[in-house]
């Protein structure tokens, strides 16, 4: 598949689901990574309005699933979240923020990717980690 296919493959799978109602939008892929992006609005605010924590990490999350989910046969096998773990440094109250996943380890039952989130201005919000188990269907 090409980058155009990839993507829209994977903004299809999504409709319907959290991802979707977060607005999250599939953008880039290449040979080792992904990236989302995602608005800061009412939907993603916490009370201080400002973007929530946690609504970054489910970015965070997404797009390290989403890039394990790559590199599986998808006919026999899944990915599930193992573990992930991110450090919040900046905040932001409005805009898109984009995640880029990067896979650091491509193993045969795990991988392990690192995810940046920023702003507009290209600033760090988030960094995060985070380990798949790749599980027979």
């Amino acid at each position: 598949m090409n980058k155009e296919e990839i993507l829209s493959m994977i903004n299809h799978h999504v409709q319907g689901t959290m991802i979707d109602y977060l607005g999250m939008v599939f953008t880039n892929v290449g040979d080792n990574y992904l990236e989302a992006t995602m608005p800061v609005n009412s939907n993603t605010h916490n009370p201080a309005k400002i973007l929530h924590g946690g609504a970054m990490m489910a970015l965070a999350e997404t797009v390290g699933s989403a890039l394990s989910y790559l590199f599986i046969d998808r006919e026999k096998q899944d990915i599930r979240g193992l573990e992930i773990n991110g450090n919040h440094v900046k905040s932001t109250a409005d805009g898109i923020v984009t995640a880029k996943a990067t896979l650091v380890h491509k193993g045969k039952q795990t991988h392990v990717s690192e995810i940046r989130i920023t702003d507009n201005q290209g600033n760090l919000l988030n960094t995060s980690r985070m380990t798949n188990i790749i599980v027979d269907k």
